[in-house]
């Protein structure tokens, strides 16, 4: 399974142009089965603005990936979006299989309160999994990582590839990258993280993008700045590993639930 990473350089509080980066973007992948974007990749972290300048249901990016997925015939795990909904604003994350369908949708349990995103932002209320191509995946968006629990009932509904896509800042990026082998490691899972770089107002994004595998190794190449992380992942290879190191199967929940 090939997958594509875009450590976008989101333009904020610009959808529309937002927008035609993606497609540039995806313009230039070949061969790729997943092409994964960043958290709210239309507006980044322009919380007071969201409300002018989100779609309603996030249709016009959803509808854009849907097009893009059916054109090149690829999988799209879209990153996250602000999108509005009943009045209020939620960050959606939203998979589009290569045939156009939305197959997942998932807004962030844990909101931010160093950025006062319950100010802006209305939390999600449930975490479930997706199919593609037979692999059993999740997502979770940014501050979730910081929760393991979270990657722990993905990792025991079965999901096999874990999706982080993030906005996560440069001055706490070691934390970011420690919390990714954890939650690799601890669950026996492909962990797909997804950063962007650039900058909000004052907040400066650290990138870092990386694919790690079920052992905690990072099997794709580091890059700086804006740009494509891709590498191949074998599934097969973490079915050896949860055979050999029976994790999961050996927990005590006699002792913890």
């Amino acid at each position: 399974m090939r997958i594509a990473i875009y450590q976008m350089e989101i333009i904020p509080g610009h959808p529309e142009k937002n927008i035609e980066k993606i497609k540039t973007w995806l313009s230039t992948l070949h061969n790729i089965d997943i092409a994964v974007l960043p958290e709210m990749w239309n507006t980044s972290y322009t919380l007071e603005e969201l409300k002018l300048i989100t779609s309603e249901r996030g249709e016009r990016e959803i509808s854009v990936l849907q097009q893009l997925a059916m054109e090149y015939q690829i999988h799209i795990v879209g990153g996250s979006i602000a999108v509005k909904e009943d009045g209020k604003i939620f960050n959606r994350a939203v998979v589009i299989h290569k045939t156009g369908e939305v197959i997942h949708q998932y807004d962030k349990l844990h909101l931010v309160p160093m950025l006062e995103e319950p100010n802006y932002l209305t939390e999600g209320n449930k975490v479930s999994t997706f199919e593609i191509d037979n692999v059993k995946m999740g997502v979770i968006i940014c501050y979730d990582l910081r929760f393991p629990e979270i990657s722990r009932k993905l990792a025991l509904d079965g999901i096999e590839v874990l999706f982080v896509v993030a906005e996560w800042p440069v001055e706490r990026i070691e934390q970011f990258e420690k919390l990714l082998f954890a939650r690799a490691i601890e669950n026996q899972v492909f962990v797909v993280a997804c950063n962007s770089v650039g900058k909000c107002d004052e907040t400066v994004f650290g990138g870092k993008s990386a694919i790690i595998n079920p052992l905690g190794e990072i099997i794709s190449k580091n890059i700086l700045g804006e740009g494509t992380i891709q590498t191949e992942i074998n599934i097969e290879e973490l079915h050896h590993i949860r055979e050999t190191i029976p994790l999961l199967k050996t927990r005590r929940t006699d002792i913890y639930s």
